[in-house]
């Protein structure tokens, strides 16, 4: 089993298991194996504006070609659904290869998204993967609410043998970020990747802290953070689509990390949450390993979620 198909196995099979029921002893493509479709992509929490757009494209396509069979359906479901995930960058190698500018010394990460959904983990994965590659990387402790997620990522600092930057509970975000870019600088340090506070009790004061952040980084490096990585729980559905929003209204995210995508069906979000904001997805996790934290790859995610012989079960 690939790495694609383990994190969208109960996705696809939760998926199936709804058109399986309809599907059996039907020769062609009518109106009917069209709602249960609808149905189906919702259920799967692509949301229903994503959903409408790719049941609209089908039916355009059935009623253009008169007569469509099952197995061209599945084409045409793997192409629409890659087609909505086009805003994702194109891979450039395989799974090795970071999807990152390394030119930009030091790149500059800022990473949001509310407690819980597996940030600060995400953050030391990936600082494990970079430091196995031979970069030089530097964490920054900038959710300085919680003691808990400075513990955290001092523990992650510690087993990915990286730096990290720290002050005590309750300072100045924004001085934490300062404090790492300039370190990042004046070490050569190929990346730093800064924490941030997990909150949305309130937009303005999170759009303000992220932008106060912005602003004293830009004092060293004039165009950090050269990405915002929000990361999402892929378990959470509708949740998921609401954090989205939040965030894009209060800072530019320029990518996302959908985390615990193994143990959920309702793997559709990747796909409703790009066609949606308009977002690349940059990683996946798919599991609690150093090594679960996967780059993404539409190409793979397609292919492993739609497949001929699941509509033949």
């Amino acid at each position: 089993m690939g790495i694609f198909d383990k994190g969208v196995a109960k996705t696809k099979r939760s998926f199936f298991e709804r058109l399986s029921r309809v599907v059996v002893g039907k020769s062609k493509v009518d109106d009917d194996l069209l709602d249960n479709i609808e149905e189906a992509l919702i259920a799967s929490d692509m949301g229903v504006d994503t959903t409408l757009k790719i049941v609209d494209a089908l039916q355009d396509r059935v009623e253009r070609d008169r007569y469509v069979s099952l197995a061209e359906l599945t084409e045409m479901l793997r192409e629409e659904i890659a087609a909505l995930l086009d805003v994702s960058e194109d891979e450039t190698g395989g799974d090795e290869t970071l999807p990152f500018d390394f030119s930009k010394k030091p790149y500059v990460i800022l990473v949001v998204g509310v407690n819980g959904v597996g940030k600060t983990t995400t953050i030391g994965k990936l600082a494990s993967r970079l430091k196995s590659q031979g970069k030089k990387v530097i964490l920054g402790a900038a959710d300085t609410f919680r003691a808990a997620a400075v513990d955290q990522l001092t523990i992650w600092a510690e087993r990915a043998g990286v730096d990290i930057v720290k002050q005590g509970m309750g300072a100045d975000p924004a001085s934490v970020a300062y404090d790492t870019v300039r370190s990042a600088v004046a070490k050569g340090a190929d990346v730093a990747i800064i924490d941030t506070a997990g909150r949305l009790h309130n937009r303005i004061d999170l759009m303000n802290e992220l932008t106060k952040i912005r602003n004293v980084m830009r004092k060293v490096i004039p165009d950090a953070p050269h990405d915002v990585l929000l990361v999402l729980d892929g378990s959470t559905g509708q949740n998921a689509f609401q954090q989205a929003r939040e965030f894009s209204r209060a800072t530019d995210v320029t990518a996302l990390a959908v985390t615990k995508l193994d143990g959920s069906a309702k793997g559709g979000v990747v796909i409703g949450i790009v066609d949606q904001f308009r977002i690349p997805i940059k990683f996946i996790g798919i599991g609690e390993g150093t090594d679960d934290l996967k780059v993404f790859n539409k190409r793979e995610f397609v292919n492993a979620l739609f497949s001929e012989d699941d509509f033949r079960k």
